[in-house]
């Protein structure tokens, strides 16, 4: 069930008991000289798709939210961002309507690194107002981390910045927009901390050409497998949330084993 193609008597029917309401959330961002500004929307929402295709009938897919909290890449020119507050409304607000219209099971999907911050306060929030709600968010990235490092062939075996992972997914969903000849490698870490500190940076500061990672070893065949893979494990969760709750964390750490 995609909400942007149904009517709204289709919609009224729609047991929002039951069914999940999937709300992803990406950005619209530089991701170096390779690729272009769309991949966290296009990711996030190639992801978002194909969970709602294993599952039509317990998940409701909302439109993928594009404008992100990308302050932190504005020095790359053509970034388009929210500020922290307004990105926070960004899921609040629309949510907290579905949830004032008797919607109990709610997981937002994230497809972008800056928006963090921003789902962890909105799920605060919305918690506040709607205990009796079942809320969940995730990272596609962070839920099936285990499954996406099992496929990266380089040193780097998370998801950086327009990296490995990211190029691969990229030359699965949309092959045509990948500049493959400019794709140059990064060896810096996404983190400038030391130890366990955190320091506010910008991508500027972290890389000269706005990548982090090895986007030259990136194949079609590796991104197709990987996409694969990163929706078999938010589709377990998504199923999860919909026929047990969110006391699902039990059962995902048994599973995990």
């Amino acid at each position: 069930m995609k909400l942007a193609e149904m009517t709204w008597p289709e919609m009224a029917k729609v047991d929002r008991e039951k069914t999940v309401l999937l709300a992803p959330y990406a950005a619209c961002e530089q991701h170096g000289p390779h690729l272009p500004f769309f991949v966290d929307t296009l990711l996030c929402t190639a992801v978002a798709e194909g969970v709602e295709r294993a599952l039509p009938d317990q998940v409701l897919l909302l439109p993928t939210q594009w404008l992100g909290a990308s302050a932190h890449h504005l020095p790359f020119f053509g970034t388009l961002t929210a500020d922290l507050d307004q990105h926070i409304q960004l899921m609040t607000h629309p949510l907290q309507q579905y949830l004032l219209g008797g919607w109990r099971k709610v997981f937002i999907l994230n497809g972008h690194g800056g928006n963090i911050d921003t789902y962890h306060l909105a799920l605060r929030y919305l918690h506040e107002e709607f205990p009796e709600a079942e809320l969940m968010a995730a990272s596609y990235w962070e839920i099936a981390h285990d499954e996406i490092a099992a496929r990266l062939t380089g040193p780097r075996k998370s998801v950086g910045h327009a990296c490995e992972a990211e190029t691969a997914m990229m030359l699965a969903v949309r092959p045509d927009l990948v500049r493959k000849e400019l794709a140059e490698d990064c060896h810096m870490t996404t983190s400038p901390g030391i130890g366990a500190a955190y320091v506010p940076t910008n991508m500027q500061g972290r890389t000269r050409r706005g990548v982090v990672g090895y986007p030259s070893l990136a194949t079609e065949a590796q991104g197709k497998a990987m996409l694969a893979a990163v929706i078999e494990r938010i589709t377990f969760a998504a199923r999860t949330l919909a026929n047990e709750g969110t006391g699902w964390a039990e059962q995902w750490g048994e599973d995990q084993e």
